[in-house]
């Protein structure tokens, strides 16, 4: 009978951890896929890539610049020449071209501005990509201990089960001899049954899981390798954590880089304070130009200054406005160095407390342990009720899983400090690619798994089990 039973409830849940294939999948790898093929983070490296391409746009203006014009076509004219030589006008076909090179000599400093405003932003975008990257990779950890999670979630409830199951043979077995009550029977049936949904509830919160990790990272998480501890990537104190997160955290980075950047571009709004030169030669030929037949060359070098002296108090206007725009990256600088502190202060009382609470968690599950033990043996020689039987093996049973909880809440608080001082990669070894993939490609390859679940992969041969009814009879 307990076989029976335990094939179509409990088995799975053992399967599910001991059973996998035969290539594991580690904490490091998960979250080196995740970071060079989730959306997220490629979204972020297309826009670095194209402020790189603005940079090169403004340092263009270093560089001369090359017109080529030409052109054909009717002219009617009606001038003094015309008139002098006893034509009130003249048709001709008009054909001009020109060449023309412009090297600009000084623009007020607009171009030099400009090309600080591009450095900085693509520095701002870097540290963006650096800082979507840790999230990233930091979400992909999230999801990789919720697999482990609640496998072994499930592994409990499996257990759990197992012995409510051998509790059940006991019980029966008296009620059927007459000595147990019926009572008891009916009691245990209801406990085995609140087991049996457990599980069935641990089942979908694995399968949620498994989605959660497939979204994020892009594989299946069928075998994964447990996770090592980060101790010794960590700063010992919190100040230290604080001090660490203010000097290399990337959004920190990039909220100066944008300090920076509208300080560029307050200077380049001073531009049109200062007349420009430019240095322009060119080559010009014409034919039947202006109703005088013929030929028509010229070739100049002239140095040429270009300066406005008044625009209606728009350019006072834009300094102005530039120069708010450097208090609002000030302001968004100074928030987000508060936001900073805020989250390694929390992330640290998350690692510490997590830590104190195994302590007291592990004591919890000892003296459960013993205790269940102890009510088993006095409930076998008739000193013990079947209920405190049963309530003390599920006392044991959420002692464990508290502290199996809290265990993964400790390893996340880990990885989660050692974003907050952006250390996550350089503690898995990971190094974030100059480029970003194809899209496209890395699509069709994501398309390909998203129809598949590993739960049913792994526990394939029990396909036919699992669709049947299980019996609590």
């Amino acid at each position: 009978m307990v076989g029976s039973f335990l094939t179509k409830s409990g088995l799975v849940a053992l399967l599910l951890v001991v059973f996998g294939p035969a290539y594991a999948l580690n904490l490091r790898t998960a979250v080196e896929h995740a970071i060079k093929t989730n959306p997220e983070v490629l979204v972020e490296s297309s826009q670095h890539l194209s402020r790189l391409e603005e940079l090169g746009q403004a340092r263009s203006g270093y560089k001369p610049s090359i017109d080529l014009n030409a052109a054909a076509g009717y002219e009617r004219t009606d001038n003094n020449t015309t008139r002098a030589s006893g034509d009130d006008y003249r048709s001709l076909t008009r054909k001009e071209a020109s060449l023309t090179l412009s090297q600009m000599l000084f623009d007020g400093f607009a171009t030099q501005s400009e090309v600080d405003r591009q450095n900085a932003r693509v520095e701002a975008q870097r540290k963006v990509l650096e800082s979507a990257s840790e999230k990233l990779g930091l979400k992909a950890v999230e999801t990789y201990i919720q697999v482990l999670l609640h496998r072994d979630l499930m592994a409990l409830s499996s257990e759990n089960l197992q012995a409510h199951a051998r509790i059940y043979d006991q019980v029966e077995l008296r009620s059927r001899s007459g000595v147990g009550r019926n009572s008891d029977l009916a009691q245990i049936k209801g406990r085995r049954a609140s087991a049996s949904a457990n599980m069935l509830s641990d089942e979908v919160n694995l399968k949620d899981a498994e989605t959660n990790f497939l979204r994020v990272v892009g594989l299946l998480p069928k075998s994964l390798e447990q996770i090592d501890p980060a101790l010794e990537s960590l700063p010992p104190t919190q100040d230290e954590a604080i001090q660490l997160a203010l000097e290399s955290h990337p959004t920190l980075m990039s909220a100066n880089a944008d300090v920076a950047a509208a300080m560029a571009q307050y200077k380049a709004s001073k531009s049109a304070h200062y007349p420009r030169f430019d240095l322009e030669v060119g080559a010009r030929y014409g034919d039947d130009l202006d109703g005088v037949e013929g030929r028509d060359d010229d070739v100049t070098a002239m140095l040429r200054m270009r300066y406005n002296l008044f625009a209606g108090g728009k350019d006072q206007a834009r300094n102005r406005q530039t120069a708010h725009l450097v208090n609002e990256a000030k302001e968004i600088r100074n928030n987000t160095y508060r936001q900073v502190v805020e989250s390694i202060r929390l992330s640290w009382s998350a690692y510490d407390v997590t830590q104190k609470q195994l302590v007291y968690q592990q004591e919890h599950v000892v003296a459960s342990e013993k205790a269940r033990d102890a009510y088993a043996k006095q409930f076998n020689l008739g000193k013990r009720s079947l209920l405190d039987l049963l309530d003390s093996e599920n006392e044991l049973y959420e002692a464990k899983r508290e502290k199996t909880k809290t265990w993964y809440d400790h390893q996340f608080s880990q990885h989660r400090l050692l974003v907050g001082i952006n250390k996550l990669k350089v503690h898995l070894g990971i190094v974030l690619p100059e480029t970003n993939d194809d899209g496209d490609e890395l699509h069709k390859a994501y398309s390909g798994v998203a129809d598949k679940s590993a739960i049913l992969e792994e526990v394939a041969p029990l396909r036919s089990v699992l669709q049947e009814p299980v019996s609590l009879q």
